[in-house]
């Protein structure tokens, strides 16, 4: 062996690195699956992971988590969309409610199966492109290629036998859709219980198809060059997933200014002035007036941001082209259960 190569050892760890980044990078490049689950549209795909598991995102309401397996790559399924059609042949055809828990089974099954063959493909492609591009040499990029397949077969072999069915009893979830177990019960509930909710999931279903069916129908609304348009928010109380939203509708609907009635915080002490961080890059204006959850430790931080006018003691303030004037709530009672606050209460929330 040349004085100048490297070591064996590095010379594999180089090709092992090679074959992940190359992997992952096919995964993200060509790896997503657009596969119908019932009535509504998913997109499932692989992610590198330490601790496998599956993740269902349900934007922009949350998403919740499954350990359904334990292996270096996570199942993520996106729900993206209700598909009206489907939807509305549930309606006019309620006996198929009593299949569609089958039919749901059989999709999931068929969309995890062409997500393995697309995921090998990619995992192949991907790792095989990269060695060429670093190697630049046919028999190493095979190489590369060949050992992502293996890492893969291994990867679904520790997937397959440490499958775990019964995780769907036990999801966590996050955002919006951590309220869903007090809201519509655990899934052992609902397991045991499957009539009821397969009722209620009728008329679920046909709600929001005859809301599809009244909207799709509205003329589309076309603005005067001069319209301003407002977006209203109030009694957000620290939800991890307003500012999502927020941007979203921001982003939607071309919003001109944002008015945010205060109760922004739960407590207003200074430990929650982080939450606030996200105001800043929502890309208008913030009108903010303050809540009775709200201190002036809460004012303070925010009249430090760029784009937020805090109204207070009747100021009137001109913002997008509209005049805004309030006052914050005079009272300051992040709990109830106590007397309420005065200068004590709003020193103890800036400590």
């Amino acid at each position: 062996m040349p004085a100048n190569a490297p070591h064996p050892w590095l010379r594999a760890l180089g090709l092992v690195t090679v074959v992940i980044a190359g992997a992952w990078l096919g995964l993200l490049t060509v790896g997503d699956v657009r596969v119908p689950v019932g009535p509504v549209n998913t997109t499932m795909t692989l992610r590198p992971s330490l601790s496998g598991g599956t993740k269902i995102n349900v934007s922009p309401l949350g998403a919740l988590r499954l350990d359904s397996h334990t292996a270096p790559v996570r199942l993520d399924v996106n729900v993206d969309q209700l598909d009206p059609e489907r939807a509305q042949a549930l309606v006019d055809h309620p006996e198929r409610l009593s299949g569609l828990q089958d039919e749901v089974a059989h999709d999931v099954e068929h969309g995890t199966f062409d997500l393995a063959l697309r995921s090998t493909v990619a995992v192949v492609a991907g790792a095989t492109a990269l060695g060429l591009a670093v190697y630049r040499r046919p028999r190493r990029a095979l190489a590369a290629g060949g050992l992502a397949l293996a890492l893969l077969a291994v990867s679904g072999a520790s997937a397959y036998a440490t499958w775990n069915p019964k995780s769907v009893l036990e999801p966590r979830f996050s955002g919006l859709l951590s309220s869903a177990p007090s809201l519509v019960g655990d899934a052992r509930s609902i397991v045991t219980e499957f009539d009821v909710y397969q009722r209620e999931l009728a008329r679920l279903v046909t709600n929001v198809t005859k809301l599809y069916d009244v909207t799709s129908t509205l003329p589309a609304y076309q603005p005067d060059p001069t319209t301003i348009r407002v977006l209203h928010v109030s009694d957000i109380h620290l939800n991890p997933a307003s500012w999502k939203i927020t941007a979203s509708l921001v982003e939607q609907y071309k919003v001109d200014v944002i008015v945010d009635s205060g109760d922004t915080m739960d407590h207003g002490t200074a430990a929650e002035n982080g939450f606030l961080d996200p105001v800043a890059d929502l890309g208008v204006p913030y009108v903010w007036v303050r809540g009775n959850h709200d201190s002036l430790t809460t004012q303070h931080r925010l009249e430090r941001m760029k784009n937020v006018h805090v109204l207070d003691d009747g100021r009137a303030e001109t913002v997008a082209g509209l005049r805004f004037a309030g006052i914050g709530d005079p009272q300051f009672t992040p709990d109830r259960s106590a007397a309420t606050g005065g200068d004590a209460a709003e020193r103890l929330a800036g400590a």
